[in-house]
């Protein structure tokens, strides 16, 4: 059997080309009911909004908003794949949403007419790492009882990729294979029996296998993945980069501290010699009063030491410094 070789449908213009084309509407319509709907058939149909054109390869972005859809209940859909973080990535997703939904009331509309937005963001880093999950799905809440708003007029849901580990043995639901196939796809050799199962996911492996590109097209995957590389590798050495940096700001900064805190301990000990001298039988209250002071603190002690006549002056003298 002639092993096969499948693009990674994480690169963008993989993707939208699996996703995204004339011939993909029953393969995102499976992907959307998987990861929005739990694998229930709730989406029957939908229209794909500027679907890909391999004659406008060109034309297409570096990432960013990949696919628009209509579903036939109305609801829009964006769905995006991110492989690299970038700056206000929550800010930017949000604000896509809002665009989205707002944008369809001109001043002739009415609010009956908006639809929902449905915002599915696929990332192949992790956004949410107080939790293990794979899928995040997020709808408006009461904050005291956790209690849905009415209405689902936005959600944001986010696949991490990086967070599932499961082998094609385990898999089980249909978000399951789904997630494998964007996580795995490109290291097939050929199209599994379990994915092969839903005719989405076979589909869909079809499309990314390489033997069925054009040139063109090939060549678009090739120029896009070695992209994708070196925006990585670039966002790589920035963090490593600033990383370097925090780690010298914090060897100087401890430095100093050092410094400051030897200074502080010498101050004391000067401070503790006199005072025990001028006060041979408090040595045990004396370490007590004088081991929180701070160095200006103990260099006014210190100058101020032979205007003391008694252990009552002492005494108004150290109440004077800590106010």
């Amino acid at each position: 059997m002639t092993k096969k070789k499948f693009i990674s449908p994480k690169i963008d213009y993989a993707f939208k080309k699996i996703f995204g084309s004339d011939q993909s509407e029953d393969i995102l319509i499976s992907f959307l009911n998987a990861i929005v709907y739990n694998g229930e058939s709730v989406i029957s149909s939908l229209t794909i909004v500027n679907p890909y054109n391999p004659g406008q390869v060109e034309t297409l972005k570096d990432s960013y908003l990949d696919i628009r859809a209509v579903l036939n209940s109305g609801e829009i859909v964006l769905i995006e794949i991110q492989v690299a973080r970038i700056a206000a990535f929550h800010k930017r997703g949000i604000y896509n949403l809002c665009k989205a939904y707002a944008n369809q009331l001109t001043s002739k509309d009415y609010y009956l007419e908006i639809t929902p937005v449905i915002a599915v963001t696929i990332t192949d880093f992790i956004l949410f790492k107080e939790s293990h999950k794979c899928i995040h799905h997020f709808v408006f809440k009461d904050k005291e009882n956790s209690s849905e708003y009415p209405e689902h007029e936005l959600q944001l849901i986010f696949v991490e990729l990086p967070r599932f580990v499961k082998k094609l043995p385990e898999l089980q639901t249909l978000a399951e294979k789904w997630i494998y196939f964007m996580t795995q796809a490109q290291d097939l050799e050929e199209i599994p029996e379990s994915l092969a199962e839903v005719r989405a996911i076979e589909k869909a492996l079809t499309i990314a296998n390489q033997a069925n590109l054009t040139p063109a097209e090939a060549e678009e995957v090739s120029r896009r993945a070695m992209q994708l590389r070196d925006e990585i590798g670039r966002l790589k050495y920035a963090t490593e980069e600033a990383s370097q940096e925090a780690r010298e700001e914090g060897r100087q900064e401890g430095r100093q501290e050092g410094r400051q805190e030897g200074r502080i301990t010498e101050a004391r000990a000067l401070v503790l010699r006199l005072l025990n001298k001028r006060f041979p039988d408090q040595t045990a209250e004396l370490n007590s009063l004088v081991e929180g002071l701070s160095l200006s603190a103990l260099e006014g002690l210190s100058d101020a030491m032979f205007e003391l006549n008694n252990w009552d002056d002492l005494l108004t003298l150290l109440a004077d410094i800590d106010q």
